[in-house]
């Protein structure tokens, strides 16, 4: 006969999960699906300064998309999210091949590499505002040397702005590429790397033709990490431009929180934010619809 006790305590352990996670489920459930949830009502109503919860339809989504403010900031994401991926990418990509092979101190080579990642965007923005900064940066130390004609003032060129804050970037997540590449570079199966070595390939036809494309899901990966963080892309601008000069180098996520914080325009920085979500989905879902897809067919 088995004692209630035993089966009160099989009854505990089979529901302990649960209730370990239950707490940090429900947290998620409300903090972020429900703001979600809210956000997109308030994207729909009339609020201004203060939460309105009077539904007036789609007009602050006309009002977002005649603004020209919104215009440059979609154009800048669009140039930003582009050159930053796809230099990231290749930088990271580089930088793991480089590593590939088994040079010496490659511990302290990837730590340095890895670093950059490790520090926050208002730091990288700060570090780099100094570097760029024509008085007392690259542009002074450089004119210091006898280059008198040096010019560096991307942070106040209209025109060259938002390349600043795509190369800030780009040193900073390259090093993560690295890493995802590097890990991917070391699980491909030796012995067709030594079949091709055999068959008399040079080593970048092994590389071009073996062994990057066997990393496509990888590849895939790093894009979909790199552009999701190119469209939430906050602090680095505050950092580095402050969006400007005037705003220039605006991007997305700051044009929301100026119209919500400081325009008192609390819809359309609500409608904005939803664009962005919208966008963030987009890249997100098909990735992840595909991934489901390739674990059923294993």
């Amino acid at each position: 006969m088995t004692h209630p006790h035993v089966k009160f305590t099989d009854r505990i352990a089979r529901v302990l999960p649960q209730i370990v996670v239950a707490p940090g489920f429900a947290a998620i459930l409300y903090f972020v699906y429900g703001f979600i949830i809210w956000t997109g009502y308030i994207s729909l109503t009339k609020s201004k300064m203060l939460p309105n919860y009077t539904l007036i339809g789609t007009r602050p989504y006309e009002r977002l998309f005649q603004m020209d403010r919104w215009s440059i900031a979609i154009e800048n994401l669009f140039i930003f999210g582009f050159l930053f991926v796809f230099a990231s990418v290749v930088v990271g990509c580089l930088l793991a091949v480089l590593l590939d092979q088994k040079i010496r101190a490659e511990g302290f080579i990837r730590t340095i590499y890895l670093y950059p990642m490790a520090i926050s965007f208002i730091i990288t923005g700060t570090a780099w505002k100094w570097i760029m900064n024509p008085s007392l940066g690259l542009e002074t130390v450089v004119r210091g040397w006898g280059w008198e004609s040096f010019r560096f003032g991307w942070t106040v060129d209209n025109n060259l702005a938002i390349y600043a804050l795509v190369m800030a970037a780009v040193w900073q997540a390259s090093g993560f590429a690295m890493a995802l590449f590097l890990s991917a570079l070391r699980s491909v199966d030796q012995d067709i790397i030594k079949a091709a070595s055999l068959d008399g390939a040079p080593p970048w036809q092994i590389y071009l033709r073996i062994i990057l494309p066997s990393m496509r899901p990888v590849f895939m990966s790093a894009m979909v990490i790199l552009s999701h963080l190119a469209i939430k892309s906050f602090d680095l601008v505050v950092a580095l431009t402050g969006g400007g000069p005037g705003y220039a180098s605006t991007l997305p996520a700051n044009f929301m929180y100026e119209m919500t914080f400081r325009r008192n325009e609390i819809a359309v920085g609500a409608a904005s934010a939803m664009v962005m979500l919208a966008t963030v989905a987009a890249i997100m879902v098909p990735y992840l619809y595909s991934e489901l897809r390739g674990e059923k067919h294993v």
